[in-house]
């Protein structure tokens, strides 16, 4: 099944992150090997709390009648 998310704020894209990361069965460790971010830095962001400059962008694009979304496709193999 297709997940999309709607992403209006930072706090959002960090819960699709933490939502495509859970269906991937990864762990933030496995994705920080994977992405060379720190696994703080992704508990952060997943969390909302590291993402003053998305909301920033967020906002703008809002502001400019966009609409942000994210989707991830149903995966039929590993990550």
């Amino acid at each position: 099944m297709t997940r999309t998310f709607t992403v209006r704020t930072g706090k959002d894209l960090g819960g699709a992150v933490r939502e495509a990361r859970l269906a991937s069965n990864m762990t933030q460790e496995d994705l920080a090997e994977r992405t060379g971010l720190g696994r703080s830095y992704l508990a952060k962001m997943e969390s909302g709390l590291s993402v003053v400059l998305l909301d920033r962008a967020l906002r703008a694009l809002r502001q400019l009648g966009a609409e942000v979304v994210v989707t991830f496709p149903e995966r039929s193999d590993g990550p």
